[in-house]
């Protein structure tokens, strides 16, 4: 027999025919807010975790299909070296063994760690002094790679203490920097400054400078740059929660890549948890920059070589193979034949044997 028929008084109306709008005992209203909660605590889980799921879904469609024949190496890829190269820790025995690595590879500029900036923008010389030497080295070993001075910074948006780009005393500084180091003996400036707000118009006041100067040395200019929007106008969104952005809109970074000739996308650090959603939106991310960045630019995609877990970064997703076949098929949906093209290796110090053979088997062939 049913509960409420066994206990409910004669004659009581149904609990179904009480209006809505009938006085309540406390009791009942206890328990309609309640039940009130509840829902919305489902509906505030339930609708993130379709979302996600729906995100997740589509990224890993995104990763299926093969990549068109010949995506493969242009001979324009880079390589991230750290800063022991320059500061007296390597020696002629490291550049040899850098020279086989580095054999019938595309590789062909090294962005050797050569700072970081002071907050003012200037470079001490203290933090360079075997450059010469390595920059020789390699040129006497691996002719034709040009090595480009990896220069950063953190920006005073990170925490409220670092560079602050608005201020034309500051960036004359970086610019000064940059011939600093093209006296030196360096074929081009890699400029990462982060976190890089999207549309920051003195940082496009800034390339503009470092161009002049480069351009007038028959240097390089190349960025390394944050990855773009996955969806219009999210990192407006992100904003609204961090300072520290997370992406730029797609038409700032097109105006990035108009004013260098290489821009390098960090194309990791993207806090997918599996393969195929991380090697799908490496595919995403690979056909919106090649949208916006014109044919004299090179386009260079980065490469995860190395190895560590957390919320942003998850070592069993984010793997060069993957990386590698996202950015295949990116290639093969949006300009197969794009001649200025290629991937960017980060970082020599933490790379894997597993790494260069994923590179060497999926890209370089």
């Amino acid at each position: 027999m049913d509960r409420t028929e066994e206990t409910a008084p004669a004659g009581a109306p149904a609990a179904d025919d009480i209006p809505e709008d009938a006085p309540a005992s406390d009791g009942g209203r206890k328990g309609r807010r309640r039940r009130r909660l509840v829902r919305g605590a489902l509906v505030a889980v339930l609708v993130p975790l379709v979302s996600l799921l729906a995100v997740l879904t589509a990224l890993g469609i995104n990763y299926t299909g093969d990549p068109a024949d010949g995506t493969y190496t242009r001979d324009r890829d880079a390589l991230w070296l750290g800063h022991a190269w320059v500061d007296g820790r390597k020696k002629d025995a490291d550049v040899t063994a850098l020279a086989r690595r580095l054999q019938d590879t595309g590789i062909r500029d090294l962005y050797v760690h050569s700072g970081p900036l002071e907050h003012d923008g200037t470079l001490p010389k203290s933090l360079y002094p075997r450059a010469r030497w390595f920059i020789d080295a390699v040129h006497e070993e691996l002719p034709g790679i040009r090595v480009q001075a990896f220069l950063g910074d953190v920006l005073a948006s990170e925490s409220g203490g670092g560079m602050v780009l608005a201020d034309p005393d500051t960036r004359a500084a970086v610019v000064r920097s940059a011939r600093q180091v093209l006296d030196t003996g360096y074929e081009g400036v890699h400029l990462d400054l982060e976190p890089m707000p999207s549309g920051d118009r003195d940082f496009l006041a800034l390339l503009d400078a470092l161009r002049s100067e480069t351009r007038s040395r028959d240097a390089r200019l190349s960025v390394a740059a944050h990855q773009i929007d996955p969806l219009p106008k999210l990192h407006t969104v992100f904003g609204l929660f961090t300072e520290n952005p997370k992406w730029w809109s797609q038409e700032f970074f097109g105006q990035v890549a108009r004013r260098v000739d290489q821009i390098a996308m960090m194309s990791y650090d993207t806090a997918q948890p599996l393969e195929s959603t991380y090697g799908g939106y490496v595919a995403q991310q690979t056909s919106l920059a090649l949208e916006v960045t014109p044919p004299a630019t090179d386009l260079l995609m980065g490469l995860p070589f190395y190895r560590e877990s957390n919320f942003d970064h998850w070592g069993h997703a984010e793997t060069v193979r993957a990386a590698v076949r996202g950015v295949r098929l990116g290639l093969s949906r949006t300009d197969a034949d794009r001649a200025r093209f290629g991937v960017a290796l980060y970082i020599d110090f933490a790379a894997t044997e597993a790494d260069w053979r994923a590179y060497r088997e999926d890209w370089v062939r």
